[in-house]
């Protein structure tokens, strides 16, 4: 597929999940860049709602080119693409994720499928583990608890910034020469949780223990209440992204930004800085 037209001079980016980590700094980045951006979430000036269609074309109109970023667990409405197409966009980027046919995940399958079969053009941007998820997201409290179990035991991921993620999903919204491409996007280095969170523990001054193992995961579940089921799914998808092997750094940042992935010694060293895990923020 060729890439589109250019877009109008005037038309908006729409960035959707405008307020999470990688929504907003998309936003910022294509705002510093002097794109048009309609920034859109629930929350934003611009509403959208996943649930509620009603939302949705008023975020759209004259937009030609959209960031695709869906809430955990949620889908991409078929609807909500036909729409967007039907209301003249003609680019979309979304926000995937590493091994997705490894490890089961038929909701982004799904929505890649959905995006590569619009008639858009389009880019898939697949993230590794985000560097974030220990002082934004899922990890925070573990990491504030004091012990972080995942069934991953030694296995060595490519943990990647959400800055670097954003500057790749910003070229593939506003440059030529990225439709019709999926993007691995990785950070520069291969480390194990446990390496992670020996890092953090030395920027943070804090002890961080890592249980890598079935059971403890197990455990977890059932302190926090969770659906055994659902625990039990989870093990398997992560035995099968296990059983690949340690993960290996792309250079996809660097080669489509100019400059290399942050490493994360140093993210957890900024982080830190500003009080991630001690409350100051």
């Amino acid at each position: 597929m060729n890439d589109a037209p250019p877009a109008a001079p005037h038309a908006p980016v729409l960035v959707l999940g405008a307020r999470g980590t990688t929504g907003r700094r998309v936003a910022a980045r294509l705002r510093d860049a002097r794109h048009p951006v309609r920034a859109a979430s629930r929350e934003s000036d611009v509403p959208f709602d996943w649930h509620d269609a009603t939302t949705w074309e008023p975020a759209l109109a004259g937009a030609e080119r959209v960031y695709l970023m869906l809430p955990h667990e949620l889908p991409l409405a078929p609807d909500f693409v036909h729409r967007a197409l039907a209301t003249g966009v003609r680019r979309l980027v979304l926000l995937s994720s590493r091994a997705i046919e490894e490890m089961g995940d038929e909701r982004l399958m799904a929505a890649e499928r959905l995006v590569r079969d619009s008639g858009a053009d389009w880019t898939v941007v697949r993230a590794d583990w985000f560097n974030q998820n220990f002082d934004e997201g899922i990890f925070r409290k573990a990491v504030l608890d004091g012990s972080l179990a995942l069934p991953l035991g030694e296995c060595r991921q490519t943990f990647v910034d959400a800055d670097d993620i954003a500057a790749v999903a910003a070229a593939a919204l506003t440059e030529d020469g990225h439709a019709g491409r999926t993007y691995e996007v990785t950070g520069p280095e291969a480390l194990s949780f446990a390496d992670a969170l020996a890092t953090i523990g030395r920027a943070a001054d804090l002890s961080v223990a890592f249980h890598g193992d079935q059971d403890s995961y197990r455990a977890t579940g059932r302190t926090e209440g969770r659906p055994a089921e659902d625990v039990e799914r989870e093990i398997t998808a992560f035995a099968a992204l296990t059983a690949l092997g340690d993960a290996h750094p792309t250079d996809t940042v660097l080669r489509l930004t100019g400059h290399p992935p942050k490493r994360f010694a140093t993210y957890a060293k900024e982080a830190a800085a500003r009080g991630a895990w001690s409350g100051k923020e």
